[in-house]
């Protein structure tokens, strides 16, 4: 849910809040987050190690960063994300702060609080900011929502039984039954 404000917030105002508060900046607007859930946890946990484990076997050069890591979609600063993973291939948007541009594949667990930011908010901004592949991953519902924004032959929602076939990784497949 945004903070109600006329307000223009920046980066600096994320930096600003209390210790332990966690939330996201996306065009001015300040958006809170809550505390994630057990099963969000593990899913964030499971879903690095596959993505990580797939790109060190097959010698790849992209990078995995869980939540909390920050995203600087552009370049101004008006607009902060934490995606709950983010894969990154061009090292050259890595930084002490964390990433300094697009991720190429990001993929959000839904949370009962955040289903619009990451159905809508999230949806639109990433697929304008150039993310390659968008995953949302809705325990709830046990569906997964795909988006292929370069490739929209694998866009598609898929139930936590069926096998997804990652597009951004050709070869990789995943079925979230098996992470819980």
């Amino acid at each position: 849910m945004p903070l109600p404000s006329t307000k223009t917030y920046t980066t600096e105002d994320i930096y600003a809040l209390p210790e332990g508060e966690r939330a996201e900046l996306i065009d001015g607007v300040i958006y809170d987050m809550a505390p994630p859930k057990r099963i969000h946890q593990k899913l964030i946990s499971e879903l690095s190690y596959i993505l990580n484990s797939h790109i060190k076997s097959h010698n790849g050069l992209c990078e995995v960063y869980p939540a909390p890591f920050a995203v600087f979609l552009s370049k101004d600063n008006r607009n902060y994300v934490e995606p709950d993973i983010s894969v990154i291939c061009d090292k050259r948007k890595l930084s002490d702060r964390g990433c300094e541009g697009t991720p190429d594949f990001i993929i959000e667990i839904v949370s009962p609080s955040s289903q619009r930011m990451d159905y809508q908010i999230k949806l639109f901004k990433y697929r304008t900011a150039g993310v390659k592949e968008y995953w949302i991953v809705n325990p709830s519902t046990q569906t997964t929502t795909v988006y292929g924004f370069e490739d929209d032959k694998i866009s598609g929602q898929y139930s936590f039984e069926e096998t997804i076939k990652a597009g951004f990784f050709k070869d990789l497949e995943i079925q979230m039954a098996n992470l819980l």
